[in-house]
């Protein structure tokens, strides 16, 4: 181990202060101090050397030492040495075997020296120790310095002032500071690469005693400054066996093999959750932007700090991606784990954003691969960023690291997923890649059945809304207003519809039906319903007449199960005859009342076949008003029909004698409010006679 110079330990202070208790090491040892005269005699007789040898001091003074201590055989080998050290002032130390008092023999350690005093007189000093407490002693010491010079955990020696007298080698190795940068200077000059204040936990640990064991520190130090290293320390007082307070000792275990192992085993753990949590968030609806909003919500703030969805516009449209050139882009969604310029650099999720061939998000797309920038230049923010005011937008926010990963589902590739840190100081790097890929392969199935589905039931809106009947330009004695709402975006469209046909003799008919099922085919046979019931409303049918050939109908027809009402007003008469097929009843609003709902036969829906229809005739006079609709209205999973039927005639109540547009509107407004229960589509037509 390294060591201080003593003369400069402490720093200008004292090795010993002159009333330090003595050391227990010459305890330890036993060590006897005999004094003989030039002519072997004892003139000095310690207690220690009673102890040893077992003559008293009254015993052994004045008698000739080899006579006393020596055996026969030995005495004359003793004695020649006992000249020379006289003659010559040469030390002698050795091994060499005594006689005790009580006739043993015992092999002690001699240290012989020759003394001067001032009348010029010869003495010789011999110091002894018990020799099987020597090599205990020297046993020992050896012992622990090998410890601590082969010891694998680093170890360091502190004087009372936290300054350094002895560092280990594993010490240097696990830290990179040899023991010449330690030694004499304090740990508040070698420990600066610590983010804790290590001094002050040394000097509790020096002032109490109590020692700190297994302190996880993760630190860079000096010797590799670009990585993090675990480390578990110890830091422990030292004493003396008297009490003395020596100093402070600190181990160092380098664990950070175990630390990373732990990091990595903790990191592959959140990566599969954000594997479940991603198949468990992403794609609960139909809903292009919802799934994709989904996506960018899941990655952050785990994988990134900032994360985009693009889709190729020309994948929307139904045509393939483009293989070279520039590509166009769908913004769908971005979520940020923070306020940040980058969301304010990014494309508004619906807006088109047209890339460049040289931009990494193009390149991406072309390529099927992801792209890594594990450190961005500002030169990779341009290529980044649509244009430069948005790579400033993107420097100013501290992007460090970029990622693109495709959106590849069914061997097309649909757009791409882009990934930015900010705050996280980590760059992205292939595992990153690898888990967005995973996300994005799981999440483009999701977006591409969404695309699918919008793709189908847009087409089906469509066929739907130009199978509906133009509002008619005139109406003998009625004022009509219609409305139809296609079901929330989780749910396809329905076969729901609604007509007012004028006939002869001023009269008029209104239908409204629900064909069960949802999807083209119900707006298919939609259509073909409302083809014929218009046909047979033209040829003067009675309303039951005309649903008893319309449930005919549809034995011909696949989606069978439909409710209709059909209605004929005559404003010559002041009559509505009024008959049901499965369907719910109308409400009817009278000057001076409040709406009610009729009390009709409710019949049995087109399609159960061989049930009889039965109308009902009402008086509608001038002023009162009819209200057709179908269930998607009043019907949702958490709230009874009843109440649902209540707060419908509540409106109308409200609304009685308003424009019957905005009596629409406020109908939908209340019953089927913008992002709530809209789990099927609605048909609503509300007819006033006027004079």
């Amino acid at each position: 181990m390294g060591t201080t110079d003593p003369s400069q330990a402490g720093h200008g202070r004292p090795v010993a202060s002159p009333t330090a208790p003595p050391s227990g090491l010459l305890d330890l040892l036993s060590v006897a101090a005999v004094v003989l005269n030039a002519q072997g005699r004892v003139v000095f007789w310690s207690p220690k050397a009673e102890e040893l040898f077992g003559y008293t001091a009254a015993e052994a003074l004045g008698q000739h030492a080899a006579r006393l201590t020596v055996h026969e055989e030995h005495r004359d080998a003793v004695t020649e040495l006992f000249a020379e050290v006289l003659e010559s002032g040469t030390d002698w130390a050795g091994a060499f075997p005594i006689r005790h008092k009580d006739g043993s023999t015992r092999l002690v350690a001699f240290r012989n020296m020759r003394l001067l005093d001032d009348l010029g007189d010869v003495y010789a000093l011999g110091l002894v120790a018990d020799q099987s407490a020597v090599e205990r002693v020297e046993r020992d010491a050896a012992l622990a310095m090998r410890l601590v010079s082969q010891s694998p955990v680093g170890l360091a020696i502190l004087d009372p002032d936290l300054r350094y007298v002895a560092v280990n080698p594993a010490l240097e190795r696990i830290t990179g500071q040899s023991a010449a940068e330690r030694l004499g200077r304090s740990v508040g000059e070698m420990l600066t690469y610590l983010d804790t204040d290590p001094e002050a936990r040394l000097r509790r640990v020096l002032e109490t005693g109590e020692s700190v064991v297994d302190r996880d520190i993760v630190c860079r130090p000096p010797g590799d400054p670009d990585h993090e290293h675990a480390w578990s320390v110890s830091y422990y007082r030292l004493e003396d066996s008297g009490g003395r307070v020596l100093g402070l000792a600190y181990s160092v275990i380098d664990v950070t093999e175990r630390y990373r192992a732990a990091a990595e085993a903790a990191q592959a753990r959140q990566r599969l959750a954000l594997i479940a949590r991603a198949s468990a968030s992403v794609g609960t609806t139909l809903d292009l932007e919802t799934t994709a909003r989904e996506l960018a919500d899941v990655v952050v703030p785990v994988l990134a700090d900032v994360a985009a969805v693009d889709v190729l516009d020309s994948v929307l449209d139904g045509r393939s991606a483009p293989h070279e050139g520039p590509a166009l882009f769908r913004a769908l969604a971005i979520s940020a784990a923070h306020s940040t310029e980058t969301v304010r650099a990014a494309d508004p999720p619906g807006g088109l954003a047209h890339y460049d061939s040289d931009r990494l998000i193009t390149q991406c797309v072309h390529t099927r691969q992801p792209v890594l920038v594990p450190h961005t230049t500002r030169q990779d923010l341009e290529r980044i960023a649509r244009h430069g005011e948005a790579a400033s937008a993107l420097a100013a926010a501290g992007v460090h690291s970029y990622l693109a990963v495709p959106l590849v589902a069914r061997g097309e590739v649909l757009g791409a997923l882009d990934l930015a840190r900010t705050r996280n100081p980590v760059p992205f790097d292939h595992d990153d890649a690898f888990l967005a890929c995973e996300l994005a392969a799981r999440a483009a199935v999701c977006i591409d059945n969404a695309r699918g589905y919008q793709a189908q039931r847009n087409a089906a809106l469509v066929l739907q809304r130009s199978l509906l009947p133009e509002r008619p330009s005139h109406l003998p004695g009625l004022e009509v207003a219609c409305r139809y709402q296609p079901a929330g975006a989780a749910s396809e469209i329905g076969g729901d519809w609604y007509d007012a046909v004028p006939l002869q003799g001023d009269r008029t008919a209104l239908v409204v039906g629900d064909v069960m099922g949802s999807g083209i085919n119900a707006a298919a046979t939609m259509g073909q319903l409302r083809s014929a019931a218009r046909a047979f409303a033209e040829l003067s049918l009675a309303p039951a007449e005309a649903l008893r050939h319309l449930d005919h109908l549809t034995e011909g027809i696949e989606q069978t199960i439909t409710t209709c009402i059909y209605c004929v007003y005559d404003p010559h008469q002041d009559q509505c005859e009024i008959c049901l097929a499965g369907h719910l009843p109308p409400a009817l609003l009278r000057a001076g009342h409040a709406a009610q709902l009729l009390d009709l036969p409710t019949g049995a829906p087109l399609g159960v076949g061989g049930v009889p229809f039965e109308a009902a005739t009402i008086t509608f006079r001038p002023g009162d008003e009819l209200v057709l609709y179908t269930d998607g209205l009043v019907e949702t999973r958490s709230e009874p029909i009843d109440a649902r039927l209540g707060a419908l005639l509540d409106v109308l109540t409200v609304t009685r004698g308003h424009d019957l547009e905005s009596t629409c509107d406020r109908i939908l407004e209340i019953l089927r409010p913008p992002g709530g229960e809209g789990e099927d589509d609605v048909a609503l037509l509300i007819a006033r006679a006027r004079s």
